[in-house]
C-alpha cells in the first residue's frame, strides 16, 4: 500500500521475532535520510534450546509470546518515549520460522491498529541489507553479501524493494554449514562461534575442497564441504582436542576462501552489470558476518578489487530490531505502508524473478 512520501522525521517501533531472539527497537530516520538508534533491546533464548542442539520452534514461538510485551515496554522506556511519539510499527513478517513471525507480526498489526498507525511487513534479509544506511549512511546501490545461518547470497542493492541475485546456495546456508560441523565435532551449540573459538588453536593443515570455486556463476555449495569434513574426522577417530582444533581451522579456511571466490565473481558481474562508474562497495551482513577469519578474507577480496568493505558492528550482524525499524522508516519515508491483511511467510526472497539455480534446494 502506497502513500505520500514522508519528508519528516520518522521514529518508528521495530519487532523482531523470526528466529530464536526477540527483539524490539526505536530508531529515528532524519528527514535528510540518517538514522539514530534510540532504543534496542535483544532477549536471547540460548539457554532454552541449548540442550537441543538447535532452535525449537514451538519453544521459540511460546517465549515470545511471554518476553515480547516486556521488551517493547523496554525498548520506550529506554528511548524515554511514549506510543504517542511512534509515527510506525514495523515486524518482521519473514522468512523465517512461521510460529514465530506470526507472534511478532500480530503484536504489530495489534499496536498500528489500537494507536492508528502505518503497519509496515518488513523482510528479514532486506533489513540486514539496509543496516548499511542506518550505521554507515550508505546509499544504493552496492554489492551486497548475505550470510546467515538461512541464507548465503550475493545481490545487487538498486533501492528499498529492488534487489537482483547474482548467487546463491545451491544446499547448505553458511551459518547452518558451521552448525552442522560444530555438532559432527561434538562442539556446543550455538556452532558457528563454536567453530571459530575452536579454530584459534588449530592449525589449517587438513586438505579439505572448496566447492564451485571458479564457476562462472557466483553460486555457492556447502553440502560437500561438510561432508568432507566428515571424512577427515572419521580418519583421526578417535580425536584428539589438537585434532578438533585442527578440523575446525581447516573448515573455515576452506569456508573464508570459497567465500572469498564467490564474491571476487560478483564483483566483476556488479561491475559489467552497473558499469565502471557504479560505486564500489561491499556490504557484507547477517550473523555469519561475526566471523573474524570471513571478514579478513573479505576484506583483502575488496583491497583486491577496489571495493569498500562496509560491516555492520557485531551487534547489528545478528538477528535485533534495530534493523527492522530501520527498514520500517526507510519504507514509510518512500510511502510504502502495508495493510493489517499482510501475512507471515515462512519464504520471503528479497529477488522473487530470479531463476531457478540449476541444482538448487529451497534456499535459493
Amino acid at each position: 500500500m502506497a502513500t505520500a512520501p514522508n519528508r519528516c522525521d520518522l521514529v518508528v517501533l521495530g519487532i523482531e521475532t523470526s528466529c530464536d531472539e526477540p527483539a524490539a527497537a526505536l530508531v529515528r530516520r532524519e528527514a535528510r535520510g540518517k538514522g539514530v538508534i534510540l532504543a534496542n533491546v535483544v532477549r536471547s533464548q540460548l539457554a532454552l534450546h541449548a540442550e537441543f542442539g538447535g532452535v525449537v520452534p514451538e519453544i521459540a514461538a511460546r517465549a515470545h509470546v511471554e518476553l515480547l510485551d516486556v521488551l517493547i515496554a523496554e525498548a520506550l522506556t529506554e528511548a524515554r518515549l511514549g506510543f504517542d511519539d511512534v509515527d510506525g510499527v514495523a515486524a518482521t513478517a519473514g522468512p523465517g520460522l512461521i510460529g514465530g513471525l506470526i507472534v511478532g507480526v500480530t503484536t504489530g498489526k495489534a499496536i498500528a491498529l489500537a494507536r492508528g498507525l502505518p503497519f509496515i511487513a518488513v523482510n528479514h534479509l532486506e533489513a540486514h541489507a539496509l543496516t548499511p544506511g542506518l550505521t554507515h549512511g550508505l546509499r544504493f546501490p552496492y554489492l551486497l553479501l548475505l550470510v546467515s545461518g538461512g541464507h548465503t547470497q550475493l545481490l545487487i542493492a538498486k533501492d528499498v524493494g529492488q534487489y537482483t541475485r547474482l548467487g546463491t546456495t545451491l544446499d547448505d546456508a553458511l551459518g547452518e554449514a558451521f552448525d552442522k560441523a560444530a555438532k559432527l565435532l561434538g562442539l556446543d551449540y550455538p556452532g558457528g562461534p563454536a567453530v571459530e573459538d575452536c579454530a584459534r588453536r588449530g592449525r589449517a593443515v587438513i586438505a579439505l575442497p572448496r566447492p564451485m570455486h571458479g564457476r562462472p556463476e557466483p553460486h555457492f555449495s556447502l553440502a560437500g564441504l561438510k561432508t568432507a569434513l566428515r571424512h577427515e574426522a572419521m580418519k583421526r577417530a578417535p580425536l584428539s582436542d589438537q585434532d578438533v582444533a585442527d578440523l575446525c581451522a581447516s573448515f573455515q579456511e576452506a569456508a573464508a576462501d570459497v567465500v572469498a571466490d564467490r564474491t571476487r565473481r560478483a564483483m566483476e558481474l556488479y561491475a559489467d552489470a552497473l558499469g565502471d562508474e557504479a560505486q564500489k562497495a561491499l556490504v557484507v551482513a547477517g550473523g555469519v558476518a561475526a566471523n573474524q577469519r570471513l571478514r579478513a578474507a573479505l576484506a583483502e577480496v575488496a583491497t583486491e578489487q577496489g571495493f569498500t568493505l562496509i560491516l555492520p558492528p557485531l551487534d547489528l550482524c545478528t538477528d535485533n530490531a534495530a534493523m527492522v525499524a530501520w527498514a520500517g522508516a526507510e519504507r514509510l519515508a518512500r510511502g510504502l505502508a502495508d495493510d493489517l491483511a499482510a501475512p507471515s511467510r515462512a519464504r520471503w526472497p528479497l529477488d522473487p524473478d530470479a531463476a531457478p539455480a540449476l541444482g538448487a534446494g529451497v534456499k535459493a
